[in-house]
């Protein structure tokens, strides 16, 4: 069941009898194991391109930390999940960005786990290894979508970068959504980093835009 509460901007999705909100800020707030989940930062993606010749501004990586320690402050978690792709590519891992991440888990004010992702692999940052998925209360958290092998499990994915169409013409809209699949019992946070395209998901999906501050339910 899923409650909208426009006076707050977010959602509230409920699984298992677990309250779960789905954030204006893109990411999902699991109020049962205060874990903060996020997904697809692609950080240092402005410095990836400019290695190949596509001048990108470099400000988004400080947007989008900004957003994450603002969240952090407002949400008090446990811990900190990111769900894969915290950074672009090693050619974007500055010695700056190394610095910036390893001071992560001090600014949050509490641990920074890395489920790792597709652009994740082959770098290697100290005080951080990006693990394999896990549960996390009644969630199976993962960076690309599956089906969890529990049937009381909700899959909690990143990977896609979840966008909804709406309107026609020169009313077309793309915004950043969650997107649900109850059959397959998935989740698709929208990407949290500032940096970063979208992929449009199918009608088929329940889907939730962010738009103006606030989560709306697509009719």
């Amino acid at each position: 069941m899923i409650n909208t509460a426009p006076a707050s901007g977010h959602a509230t999705f409920t699984w298992q009898g677990s309250s779960l909100e789905l954030l204006p800020q893109r990411a999902l707030w699991d109020g049962a194991t205060g874990a903060l989940l996020v997904a697809d930062l692609h950080l240092g993606k402005a410095e990836s391109f400019q290695a190949s010749g596509i001048p990108l501004p470099s400000d988004g990586d400080l947007s989008t930390l900004n957003q994450l320690l603002e969240l952090a402050a407002q949400r008090q978690p446990q811990r900190v999940v990111v769900l894969g792709d915290l950074i672009h590519s090693r050619v974007g891992l500055t010695a700056e960005l190394r610095a910036k991440i390893r001071a992560l888990p001090e600014l949050l004010g509490c641990p920074l786990e890395l489920i790792g992702g597709n652009h994740d692999m082959g770098s290697w940052l100290e005080g951080l290894s990006a693990g394999p998925p896990q549960c996390c209360g009644q969630l199976w958290l993962s960076h690309e979508p599956c089906t969890p092998n529990e049937a009381n499990l909700l899959n909690v994915a990143g990977h896609v970068h979840p966008v909804a169409v709406l309107g026609q013409g020169a009313d077309r809209l793309r915004l950043p959504c969650f997107a649900l699949q109850r059959q397959a019992r998935q989740l698709l946070l929208p990407a949290f980093g500032h940096l970063t395209g979208g992929y449009a998901v199918s009608p088929e999906y329940q889907r939730w835009v962010i738009a103006e501050s606030q989560v709306l339910a697509v009719p």
